[in-house]
């Protein structure tokens, strides 16, 4: 399998351009820079390399810096950023801080002809984020871009296959950003692209129906998407070995409960255990107002629910966790050693002994995960849920929880939810949030003191950052009318227009 290495110097954009590599159906794996040799780069028989940016300056001697033998080791490379700037640095060029400051943003570009170039504008649109530039480009190199303030906005040497850019190409702000890495993973890399989840999935049902013969594997079942895909994956592999476990904590959105026990236990006949314990959670947050602390009980309530279980089946060979390859990257990029906490609420029991932990989808991003659901077939409520805490509604009703309170969030979230795909209104996440306020209304001539209802949704590529969806007045309308009519109890509707930041996304 072809392989390209995303060597990582500290950028904030490392998983951002791995994810574009693989959107060309190339394998791209990050490692830090100081976790990998050049003789390991070797052995691994990588097609190309990419630097990724970062936020030190190369003459610094305690930023990054890695072996200059890299660039004769006759890989082709791509400098991005801090990257670039780098490759200059290691082969002798001259980099300095730019004297009228940073240059940052969209910037008018001008190309002129290479491999990396190819069929690209001449003149185009960048997107700049650095102080440092390079004044002079090493020997062997030539300028292949610049901009107004900026004189090597791109340099190569073709010769030894060496090529670097100041801007970010992985951006959507960068006009032809794409078509510059495609060049550099086709045109310079000679790649073919043979990363194709039709082939993850052959593959890893192969080995599992191999490695797994006669072993039990256990897995915590939530309903979203990673252990969606994980189930149906291994049960594909493995059958009726495979028990999944299913922790209805009584604070999932209307008829999500039900939904996935048909979807898992009958549609795809997986051996699944649902545990109702609602009242088991309730009971434990009676008077509980504080969020942090909501999540400590339901992650250690979770936990317990999942081992009392876990051992009534008795001997498990496997633990199976939908860990995804973000997840990998951003504990370290290590092998995972340790149980992955249940979305973010708390890591399983020790006491439960396991031979070993398997995660299927430990090298796929989220939009492979999906692309894996929608080829297993899994129902689109699945494969494209949005982000949803691990506490559920806990974290979504401001103060205390009460089973009235879930009931009302309940049906006000399906009321938003139904009225914005029915309009099909584009939001990547939206839900309904249940006040701690109360207000005055009016209903049937009767005055009314009801609680109040908030409405969040948002756009946004990555949840880093996020942008208050601008709806039409017209859904908020109907959303609201129906609210208030539908779900007893509540005198206001409110919608919320913070981005993120300096909002978060959710509530708590």
């Amino acid at each position: 399998m072809e392989k390209i290495l995303v060597l990582d110097f500290g950028g904030q954009y490392n998983q951002l351009i791995a994810r574009r590599v693989r959107e060309n159906q190339i394998y791209a794996e990050i490692k830090p820079y100081h976790k990998i040799s050049v003789r390991e780069i070797r052995e691994k028989q990588y097609k190309g390399i990419i630097f990724t940016g970062g936020p030190n300056s190369v003459y610094d001697e305690s930023s990054p810096h890695y072996d200059k033998e890299i660039l004769e080791a006759g890989i082709p490379i791509l400098g991005i950023c801090y990257g670039a700037q780098l490759m200059a640095y290691m082969a002798d060029g001259v980099i300095e801080s730019a004297k009228d400051g940073s240059e940052y943003g969209k910037t008018k570009i001008y190309y002129t002809e290479s491999k990396l170039t190819e069929n690209i504008p001449k003149e185009s649109i960048c997107f700049m984020s650095h102080t440092d530039y390079i004044k002079t480009v090493p020997a062997g190199f030539k300028v292949i871009a610049t901009t107004d303030n900026c004189p090597t906005a791109a340099m190569c040497n073709e010769e030894k296959a060496l090529y670097a850019v100041q801007f970010h190409p992985e951006v959507t702000h960068t006009e032809y950003g794409k078509e510059i890495l495609k060049n550099f993973l086709f045109g310079v890399c000679k790649c073919q692209g043979d990363w194709k989840m039709d082939e993850f999935i052959e593959r890893t049902v192969a080995e599992y129906k191999n490695t797994l013969k006669d072993k039990k594997v256990l897995l915590a079942l939530s309903g979203g998407v990673d252990s969606s895909v994980c189930a149906v994956l291994l049960h594909k592999a493995i059958g009726s070995n495979l028990t999944c476990i299913f922790v209805d904590h009584g604070l999932l959105r209307k008829d999500e409960g039900d939904f996935v026990e048909k979807t898992f236990g009958k549609q795809f006949g997986l051996n699944l255990i649902r545990v109702n314990a609602e009242e088991r959670f309730l009971k434990k947050l009676i008077g509980v107002t504080e969020p942090e602390q909501k999540r400590k009980i339901i992650g250690e309530e979770f936990i317990r629910t999942f081992e009392e279980e876990a051992k009534k089946i008795g001997k498990v060979h496997v633990l199976a966790q939908g860990t995804i390859y973000p997840d990998i990257i951003e504990s370290g990029l290590g092998d995972s050693a340790t149980i992955k906490s249940h979305h973010n609420v708390g890591g399983l029991p020790d006491v439960i002994a396991f031979d070993e932990i398997l995660e299927p989808l430990r090298y796929l991003f989220k939009d492979e995960v999906r692309e894996v659901g929608e080829k297993l077939q899994i129902p689109k409520e699945f494969v494209w849920r949005q982000p949803f805490p691990g506490p559920g509604l806990a974290v979504r009703i401001i103060g205390e929880i009460t089973k009235e309170k879930i009931t009302a969030l309940q049906e006000a979230d399906s009321i938003f939810r139904a009225e914005l795909e029915q309009a099909g209104a584009k939001a990547n996440q939206y839900f309904a949030v249940l006040t701690d306020t109360r207000s005055v209304g009016v209903m049937g001539d009767a005055r009314t003191y009801g609680v109040t209802i908030a409405l969040r949704a948002v756009t946004t590529d990555d949840f880093m950052t996020a942008e208050w969806a601008r709806l039409p007045y017209t859904v908020l309308e109907r959303a609201s009318a129906r609210i208030t009519n539908e779900v007893g109890g509540v005198s206001r509707v409110v919608y919320d227009i913070t981005s993120k930041p300096p909002a978060t996304v959710e509530w708590e």
